[in-house]
């Protein structure tokens, strides 16, 4: 199965910006998407249906903020869950569609939304509620079968995946806490399929910020990821940046699951 996920920073614009093309081009059996910013999926179903983009397409929009965060995943024809929940149960209120879960006989697909901990940490106290609830949450997915996880998580786990790690220390996505976090999801019995393949590969980014022309000189974060239970890692054939994919301030990540 070839699995990706992206980050659109709002729908709407991404497709305006070739989003159809590039769905064809990353040619996925599941693309997981973050950030849709949609309110109601009948605002672009119509036009994802003209352009052939996935024959299933499942939402979980926010109701807390219209055109805001949301999360979604459009299914080649033939791939079908065998069911799909939204959130993360009772263990803390999802109403920013940051959590939909998708089960396939062999494993559970999970896409998620990190929240920022935003400028000046002021959303820090509930981010790290927040990374305590999806690790548990992963850990109940992972009690019944393995789990493949992906999306935006908001945080560069190492210096090597930021491009200036000094000049952003204690910036939200680069905190002790936030890392320290990410370290512990880790240690629960997961893999960061990208980094675990790619130990020592520098310059490896998925966001970049839209000042200062950052893209054009690869100045970026990597926190986008797939992270798999240490027993589907050995399914994993390929984990990938697609850096060269344009239409939003992040670019897609895969992986290829021999499943």
């Amino acid at each position: 199965m070839n699995l990706v996920s992206w980050n659109v920073n709002g729908l709407r614009a991404c497709m305006k910006s070739g989003f159809a093309e590039s769905y064809k081009r990353l040619d996925a059996d599941v693309l997981c998407l973050q950030e849709i910013k949609l309110s109601e999926a009948a605002q672009v179903e119509d036009a994802l249906q003209e352009a052939g983009c996935g024959a299933a397409r499942l939402w979980h929009p926010s109701v807390a903020r219209k055109g805001y965060s949301g999360t979604a995943a459009f299914l080649r024809e033939g791939v079908e869950p065998l069911s799909v929940s939204r959130g993360m149960g009772e263990r803390i209120e999802d109403n920013e569609g940051r959590v939909l879960t998708l089960e396939f006989p062999s494993f559970y697909m999970v896409t998620v939304y990190t929240p920022n901990s935003q400028d000046g940490l002021r959303r820090l106290d509930y981010r790290m509620g927040w990374d305590d609830a999806f690790r548990d949450y992963l850990l109940e997915l992972d009690s019944r079968k393995p789990v493949a996880a992906c999306g935006d998580l908001n945080v560069a786990h190492n210096p090597i995946d930021i491009k200036n790690p000094s000049s952003n220390h204690h910036n939200a996505g680069f905190t002790d806490q936030e890392r320290e976090k990410f370290t512990r999801l880790l240690g629960a019995g997961f893999v960061d399929t990208f980094r675990q393949r790619n130990p020592d590969l520098k310059h490896a980014y998925t966001w970049w910020s839209y000042f200062s022309n950052s893209r054009a000189r690869n100045a970026g974060w990597r926190i986008d990821y797939f992270i798999v239970s240490e027993r589907l890692n050995g399914s994993v054939t390929e984990a990938m940046i697609y850096p060269d994919v344009m239409g939003s301030d992040h670019c897609p990540v895969g992986i290829k699951l021999d499943i």
